[in-house]
C-alpha cells in the first residue's frame, strides 16, 4: 500500500486535524505500512530502525480505534524505560488531543498513590515499564478486561534489560481475544520466540533501510588516546560548532567529568544519567526539547527512542561496548530526513569494539583528522557567539499542538459529586464556545482540570469566574502546568 498522505486512511475528522497540526505531513515507509493493516486490527511484529516514525505507526491507529466513551483503559504500550513510556504518552496525547484521548504513563520513582487515583480516571491508553505495570496488576488498580490492544516497543531493548518474565506475566493477564503488535529495531531468537508464542498469525513487517543505521547521517572515527579526549571535545565543537549536540559516554562518571569540564569551559550544557532523581532526568530532556541548552552529556538512557527535532551533531565520547547502541545513540540524528553527523572517539584499545560495530552495521567508519588549531582558532569567534545564544527550537510537536490550548484548574470535583459532563453543559453555555472547544478533563477528589482548545481560554475563564457548575460556585485559575 503506497498512501502518500494520511488523508488517505480513512482517519477522523479529529485526528486529521491533529496530524495537520503536529505536521505528520506524508507518512514514512513503517507508517505506511503499519497504520493499514493495524486499523484492520492485525497483529503484526514490525522491525525498522530508530528514527523511521514507529510511535506514530502504532499511536495514529490506537488513538483512532479507541472508543472515547469507554472509561476503562482499551490499550497497554510497554516501553523499556520511564523516559520513553513519557515520550509515548506525550505522542499519543498530541495524536489523540481532539479526540480528547487520555493517556497515563506508569513508571517507578513515581508515587504509586498518584498513579493510582489518575487510574481511578477515564483512560483510555496506558504506556508504562512492565514492573510498574506488574504491580498496578497485582494491586488491582489497572483493569485490563477492556485491553483490546497490546503494543510491545523497543521489544529487543526490553528483553536486553532482562523484562522477559515480567512482560510474559503481563501478556498471561491479558483479554486473549487483544490485538498484539512487537516492535524492535533487531530481531533477535528471544523476540521470534515471544511473538511465536503470543501472536495470532502475526503479520511480519521489515523496513529495510538502506544500511541499519540511516543514510541522512555522516559517520566519522577519530583516533585519540584516553588522555587526549577532553582536548579534543573541546576542539572538536569549536569546529563543528552545532546547533545542538549530545555527547555520549559509557558510565554516569565519565558523564559527570565531561559535564564539569565543559561546565567550567561556560558550555550551555546539561547531563543526564540513571543516578539522577528521575524529576531531574525529565527536567532535563524537556529543557533540551524546549532549546535551553545546546549540549547533552548522557548515557544510553537517552539514546532510545528520544525524539528531539534537529539534533545535528552527535559525539561517542565513549565506544559503546554494545554494538546495538550504537545504531540508538546515533539515531537520535539524522530523524525525519534532516541531516546529521555521528563522530565517534576509540582509543587504541577499543579496535575491536570499533571492528565488531562496523561489521554489525555493515560499513567500515571512515577515520577523519583531528582538527588542526588553526581551524579551532579559525572557528574560535563564530563558536563563542553561537554558545551564548539559545538554540532555535524549529519543531517543537507538543508546544505547537498546545499553542491553542489553556488547562483550568476547579477547586472541586468528585467530592461536590460534579461530574465531566456538568464541566460541558456549563461550558458550552457561553456564548462562541462549542462542545468541540472541550478537551480532557480529569476530575479528582477536591479538584478538577479541564482543557480548552481552539485558543477559547481566556474567554472560559473570564466567563466561569461568574458562574456556577451544579449550583456550586468554584474558584477557577489557569492551571500552572
Amino acid at each position: 500500500m503506497n498512501e502518500s498522505s494520511f488523508e488517505n486512511y480513512g482517519l477522523s475528522a479529529e485526528i486529521t486535524r491533529a496530524l495537520a497540526v503536529l505536521k505528520y505531513d506524508t507518512p514514512t515507509e513503517v507508517q505506511k505500512e503499519v497504520i493499514p493493516k493495524a486499523l484492520e486490527n492485525q497483529d503484526l511484529v514490525v522491525k525498522s530502525q530508530t528514527g523511521s516514525g514507529k510511535t506514530a505507526a502504532f499511536a495514529i491507529p490506537i488513538c483512532e480505534l479507541v472508543q472515547w466513551e469507554e472509561k476503562k483503559p482499551q490499550a497497554l504500550i510497554l516501553t523499556p524505560t520511564r523516559e520513553l513510556a513519557v515520550q509515548v504518552r506525550e505522542d499519543i496525547t498530541n495524536i489523540g488531543r481532539f479526540k480528547r484521548i487520555k493517556a497515563l504513563a506508569v513508571y517507578g520513582k513515581e508515587p504509586f498513590a498518584k498513579q493510582k487515583e489518575e487510574l481511578k480516571q477515564k483512560t483510555h491508553v496506558v504506556v508504562g515499564t512492565p514492573g510498574r505495570v506488574m504491580d498496578h496488576i497485582e494491586r488491582g488498580t489497572l483493569v485490563l478486561d477492556a485491553i483490546k490492544y497490546l503494543i510491545i516497543d523497543e521489544t529487543d531493548e526490553m528483553l536486553n534489560m532482562g523484562f522477559i518474565d515480567e512482560v510474559e506475566a503481563i501478556i498471561n493477564e491479558l483479554p486473549s481475544n487483544r490485538v498484539t503488535m512487537m516492535f524492535s529495531a533487531t530481531l533477535p531468537k528471544d523476540v521470534e520466540n515471544l511473538y511465536h508464542r503470543y501472536m495470532q498469525s502475526p503479520i511480519s513487517i521489515e523496513i529495510e533501510a538502506t544500511g541499519i543505521t540511516t543514510d541522512t547521517i555522516d559517520h566519522s572515527v577519530i583516533e585519540v588516546k584516553d588522555e587526549n579526549k577532553i582536548s579534543l571535545l573541546k576542539d572538536l565543537t569549536v569546529v563543528e560548532n552545532p546547533d545542538s549536540c549530545m555527547i555520549f559516554c559509557r558510565t554516569k562518571e565519565n558523564v559527570e567529568s565531561v559535564f564539569k569540564e565543559l561546565e567550567s569551559a561556560h558550555y550551555s550544557c546539561e547531563r543526564l544519567h540513571g543516578g539522577l532523581e528521575q524529576e531531574d532526568r525529565f527536567a532535563v530532556m524537556d529543557g533540551f526539547k524546549m532549546g535551553n541548552f545546546r549540549y547533552l552529556v548522557a548515557t544510553d538512557v537517552a539514546a532510545r527512542g528520544i525524539d528531539i527535532d534537529n539534533v545535528s551533531l552527535i559525539i561517542n565520547y565513549d565506544v559503546p561496548m554494545e554494538k546495538e547502541s550504537y545504531v540508538h545513540r546515533t539515531g537520535r540524528t539524522g530523524r525525519a530526513g534532516n541531516k546529521g553527523k555521528a563522530i565517534m572517539f576509540v582509543t587504541p584499545y577499543e579496535g575491536k569494539f570499533l571492528r565488531g560495530i562496523e561489521r554489525y552495521i555493515g560499513f567500515e567508519i571512515p577515520v577523519m583528522a583531528p582538527p588542526t588549531q588553526e581551524e579551532v582558532e579559525r572557528c574560535k569567534k563564530a563558536f563563542e557567539e553561537k554558545l551564548s545564544g539559545r538554540r532555535a527550537v524549529r519543531n517543537n510537536k507538543t508546544a505547537r499542538i498546545n499553542q491553542d490550548i489553556m488547562k483550568l484548574h476547579f477547586n472541586g470535583g468528585k467530592k461536590k459529586k460534579i461530574r465531566a459532563v456538568d464541566f460541558v453543559g456549563t461550558i458550552t453555555k457561553i456564548p462562541g464556545v462549542s462542545v468541540d472547544d472541550i478537551g480532557i478533563i480529569t476530575i479528582q477528589d477536591n479538584l478538577s482540570y479541564v482543557d480548552i482548545l481552539n485558543g477559547k481560554g481566556s474567554l472560559v475563564l473570564q466567563a466561569m469566574e461568574n458562574s456556577t457548575i451544579k449550583g456550586k460556585k468554584l474558584k477557577v485559575s489557569k492551571a500552572r502546568k
